[in-house]
């Protein structure tokens, strides 16, 4: 298996890149109907919550704690204690987002008040995201199983189907946009209703290929077989990790969640600015580094099963390469380019000139962070597969914390730009204290090859961002400039900087084999 990660990992890359692509269009839509304005704020303080409790009983806790369980369950090979795990599970975790969703749904004024306490001044605004909320909620319900499913699919050598999933959400929403919201009482209770039923289309996409690996737990019979005391041990270690995880897998989330909250007290539009800024700093980290985790995880909760520490601490190495290869000049690309992209991906209908500049400057911050964003991610499974829950979470409350600190001080200094500016530094801090926590613990040992491949990283991001900076110019020059002729120039300057990067890393010495999981002594 892992021979192919470097392969699983470009699959799902690819597969994310089309999900990705779909919610920059998605996007584009949302900033065409809905600009920055009152219906934008109300519709993504509505999808901030769900999204919050997704990422604690989906893709982010429940994974974390699910896959090293169900791995060890898997590779045991016996068919009938698989099934009768999965089912255990399902039940519970059907039980538990019955009663979430619920209660998210009768008390969404509390939540409302609590997510964006900004909005209680504002009767209209308010009542109109408790509204919207309402409908929203129940994606939790749908999207945690959608978790579920790709967790198995992902154990079983499956990566492509899960990792293209997302794109139903998108497609889903943007047709939401273009046929409920015109219809609905407000555009915001309409892009609403759209959200449960593109988690119940994704959980639906899901089913064949669960059913062809044969990890359905429903039909097979009866089995003839079952240690049902070590299938209740198995289920209650999943929910037993899953608690503590619930915090340190969502750390990212809840700074996101804390910005939203104090940027509901900010002027109207500090919201959406920084979900915009947002959405382009997620697209690296869901297209690389959150794809790399996903391959990564399963691998390392195996070599952990097979206690092979060596292989452990190669696979880390493995995962920070990549990440330093990939996201350092992504990072340089975001900030260089911020108010270029910015303008022509959203730069139309309500979205104008002056949107654009006040996003960038939330983004070109959040660029700055982007490095220990995707660090996280990489770092993150290092602990989960080994089942140690409480180092991450330890951390995600000092991470958290330094956020919340940090963006009451800064916001009233420099509004929405400060916000971003606490969460990346609140994200570096995660970073810095995670690899250092499995440095100290003898997990994770650098190659000695580490500070040259640094130094050429460095320098030929370097000399990519300069070259971009040149070539792309003013701010002024790309919001006055048409839709084609921006398109046109941000993909020349792209495509430039990506052979400048490339060239300049072959130059520097780096090889293609120096990114296999042995290769990297060469």
């Amino acid at each position: 298996m892992r021979d192919k990660l470097p392969a699983a990992a470009a699959t799902v890359s690819a597969m994310t890149m089309l999900s990705r692509v779909s919610g920059l269009a998605r996007d584009m839509v949302f900033a065409r109907f809905l600009g920055s304005g009152l219906e934008a704020d109300v519709f993504f303080v509505a999808f901030r919550a769900p999204n919050l409790f997704r990422r604690v009983f989906g893709e982010g806790a429940f994974s974390m704690a699910f896959i090293p369980v169900f791995t060890g369950v898997y590779t045991a090979g016996d068919a009938a204690q698989t099934r009768a795990f999965i089912g255990g599970v399902a039940a519970r975790l059907a039980l538990a987002l019955a009663l979430v969703s619920a209660a998210g749904v009768a008390a969404a004024p509390a939540v409302v008040a609590a997510v964006a306490p900004g909005f209680v001044g504002d009767p209209v605004k308010f009542d109109l995201a408790a509204d919207a909320l309402r409908l929203t909620f129940p994606y939790l319900f749908f999207i945690s199983f959608v978790a579920m499913a790709a967790g198995m699919l992902n154990t079983a050598g499956r990566f492509a189907a899960p990792a293209a999933t997302p794109v139903l959400l998108n497609l889903c929403l943007i047709a939401a946009v273009v046929y409920l919201a015109p219809l609905a009482s407000s555009p915001a209770v309409g892009v609403a209703l759209g959200v449960p039923l593109a988690g119940a289309v994704q959980l639906l996409f899901q089913l064949p290929f669960l059913n062809k690996e044969k990890l359905l737990f429903i039909g097979g019979g009866k089995p003839r077989q079952l240690d049902k005391q070590k299938n209740k041990k198995n289920i209650g270690e999943v929910f037993k990790l899953m608690a503590p995880a619930a915090f340190g897998a969502s750390v990212n989330q809840i700074n996101m969640l804390v910005n939203t909250l104090l940027a509901s007290f900010l002027v109207t539009g500090s919201v959406s600015w920084l979900y915009y800024s947002d959405r382009l700093m997620e697209l690296p980290l869901g297209v690389f580094s959150v794809a790399l985790g996903t391959v990564l995880l399963p691998s390392l909760s195996r070599s952990h099963k097979n206690n092979s520490p060596a292989e452990f601490s190669r696979l880390v190495d493995w995962g920070g390469r990549l990440t330093l290869l990939v996201i350092l000049p992504a990072a340089a690309g975001l900030f260089v380019l911020s108010a270029p992209l910015l303008s022509t991906l959203f730069q139309y209908g309500e979205f104008g000139a002056g949107d654009v500049q006040k996003a960038a400057q939330s983004l070109r911050v959040f660029a700055v962070g982007l490095i220990g964003f995707a660090a996280i991610k990489v770092l993150g499974p290092a602990f989960y597969a080994r089942k140690n829950t409480r180092t991450p979470v330890r951390i995600a409350c000092v991470s958290v914390a330094v956020n919340i600190a940090l963006g009451i001080v800064l916001s009233r200094h420099f509004q929405h730009v400060g916000l971003a500016a606490a969460t990346s530094i609140a994200a570096w801090v995660n970073a810095a204290l995670l690899l250092a926590a499995l440095w100290r613990g003898g997990v994770w040992r650098p190659a000695a090859r580490w500070p040259r491949f640094l130094l050429q990283v460095a320098a030929a991001t370097a000399i990519m961002a300069l070259l971009v900076a040149w070539g792309a110019g003013g701010e002024a020059g790309w919001t006055e400039a048409g839709a084609v002729l921006r398109a046109g120039r941000l993909l020349l300057w792209i495509a430039l900087g990506m052979v400048c990067y490339t060239l300049a890393l072959w130059l520097g010495g780096v090889r293609p084999a120096h990114f296999t999981t042995t290769g990297f002594g060469q």
